[in-house]
């Protein structure tokens, strides 16, 4: 912390006057928000400036470092930013690279403010913007023995380009011929345990001494590459899921009986008497758990694996009783290091030229930012993004839509 020079306060409060971002120094922006004034920015050099974050606190004329989560953006040959909703900044990156130009500084967001009370100081959050929705991910939870594994492989062998596996994080050492980020993402338990705290994984536990768990990031790298993301997990993972920041469907697979489960499980010839009887005790308190709980949505009983599946995939829209709606990874969008930006409530305006053309080569870039959805420590998604050739007559059709 520290006080803030006279002058450059001065040059803040002149510059926010319109209530969106103008540039302060150098490569820098800033940000009214409240009685808070966000600068972000950094140090430059010939290439590219870092993307740092500093507050100005207005009533104490103080400056505060904050604690700052998630992945930040590359150093970038400069950035703007424009204020929405009072709790996020959207960052457009001048020439950056299609799938790298949009960015959300979260800074009062409600994953900011539970990170706040955890971590006990000012804390903001960066999200990566990506174009459009993702399918909602499928979580199948169910004890030991009922199925859901069969069931998994019957939906990957049959929709291939469709479903996509979240590979899980673990603190164990790899064994033979297990490969880093195929089988697990091997890590640090003290990196591991960090990124816990942060908010990063929607579910841990762990088994045998070491750390397991589900990182937010590994869904998002799914749905990044146009697939919807399927969650293999038990109970209380399907619990601490269904209490995170993602929106999920949630299946539970049960048996029809507790006999048929039993019978299921010695069919194996894999495991001693106790091991038997403590799966058995498990399920059946899984069971219990996964009826009355509240975390499913959906609940399907596999007395007949072929009828089971057939009621997955309903469903899961399927069976062909409804159009599937498959969205494959959308590209990004190009956006020349001039660009000026505006806004009309919920559409981001980018004014493109090619100064050597002349006024002929204007047009406009336009992201609809009224259905984002997700946020940190995840993607934002929903961004809408369309452009016009004619920046006059696109403004004016702006106009007349809002």
């Amino acid at each position: 912390m520290g006080e803030a020079p006279v002058f450059f306060v001065d040059n803040l409060q002149d510059e926010l006057s319109n209530g969106f971002v103008l540039k302060s120094k150098g490569l820098e922006t800033s940000t009214d928000v409240g009685d808070r004034t966000f600068v972000i920015g950094g140090a430059n050099n010939d290439s590219a400036s870092s993307i740092g974050v500093q507050i100005y606190e207005k009533s104490t004329g103080k400056w505060v470092i904050p604690t700052v989560l998630g992945t930040k953006p590359k150093p970038c040959k400069g950035h703007s930013a424009i204020l929405l909703n009072e709790d996020r900044i959207m960052i457009i990156i001048r020439g950056s690279t299609q799938d790298d130009c949009i960015w959300f500084l979260e800074v009062d967001t409600k994953y900011v403010k539970e990170q706040k009370k955890v971590l006990g100081t000012e804390v903001v959050a960066w999200s990566k913007g990506v174009r459009g929705d993702a399918e909602k991910p499928i979580v199948i939870s169910g004890p030991s023995g009922v199925g859901k594994g069969t069931l998994i492989n019957m939906l990957m062998k049959e929709f291939p380009s469709m479903f996509g596996f979240s590979v899980s994080h673990t603190t164990r050492a790899p064994r033979n011929m297990e490969k880093n980020g195929v089988h697990y993402h091997f890590t640090e338990r003290s990196v591991m345990e960090k990124d816990i705290k942060d908010g990063k994984f929607l579910e841990f536990a762990s088994v045998h001494g070491n750390l397991y768990g589900t990182s937010l990031e590994a869904v998002e790298a799914v749905a990044d590459s146009g697939k919807r993301c399927i969650l293999d997990i038990d109970v209380q993972g399907a619990r601490s899921v269904k209490a995170s920041s993602l929106d999920a469907i949630f299946i539970f697979i049960c048996p029809p009986s507790m006999k048929d489960l039993e019978e299921r499980l010695r069919a194996r010839g894999t495991e001693t008497e106790e091991q038997v009887q403590k799966r058995l005790r498990n399920a059946e308190a899984e069971i219990e758990q996964g009826k009355s709980s509240g975390i499913f949505d959906h609940i399907l009983y596999n007395d007949n694996l072929e009828e089971c599946y057939e009621n997955l995939k309903k469903l899961l829209g399927l069976d062909g009783s409804a159009p599937t709606n498959h969205k494959s990874s959308p590209k990004g969008i190009d956006l020349p290091l001039n660009h000026s930006v505006s806004k009309i409530d919920n559409k981001i305006l980018i004014n493109c030229e090619t100064p050597e053309l002349g006024n002929a080569s204007k047009n406009l870039i336009v992201l609809d930012v009224s259905s984002l959805k997700g946020g940190a420590p995840g993607r934002t998604r929903g961004l809408n993004v369309y452009a016009i050739d004619s920046f006059s007559d696109g403004l004016n059709g702006i106009h007349k839509l809002s």
